[in-house]
C-alpha cells in the first residue's frame, strides 16, 4: 500500500501549468469588466431606468390607445 503524500501532491499542482493562460486570460477580463460594470451601475443606471420607464409608459399608453379604440389605423 502506498502512502499518500501531501507534500507530493502539492509539488505536482504546483508545477502543473495546464489552464495557466486560461485562468490569466478570465483574470484580464475581470479586470476590464469590472471598473465599467461598476460605472454603469452607479452613474449610467438612473438614465437607464428613465429610459426604460418613459418607454413602459408610451408602451402602456399605446395599448390603451388600441383597447379604447383611440387613434388606431386600422381598416374597416
Amino acid at each position: 500500500m502506498q502512502q499518500f503524500s501531501w507534500r507530493k501532491l502539492m509539488l505536482r499542482v504546483h508545477r502543473d501549468e495546464r489552464g495557466a493562460v486560461s485562468l490569466e486570460t478570465i483574470l484580464i477580463v475581470a479586470a476590464i469588466a469590472l471598473p465599467i460594470l461598476i460605472y454603469l451601475i452607479k452613474f449610467g443606471w438612473p438614465s437607464i431606468k428613465k429610459y426604460f420607464e418613459s418607454g413602459m409608459q408610451n408602451l402602456e399608453n399605446e395599448g390603451n390607445n388600441v383597447t379604447t379604440g383611440g387613434s388606431g389605423t386600422g381598416s374597416n
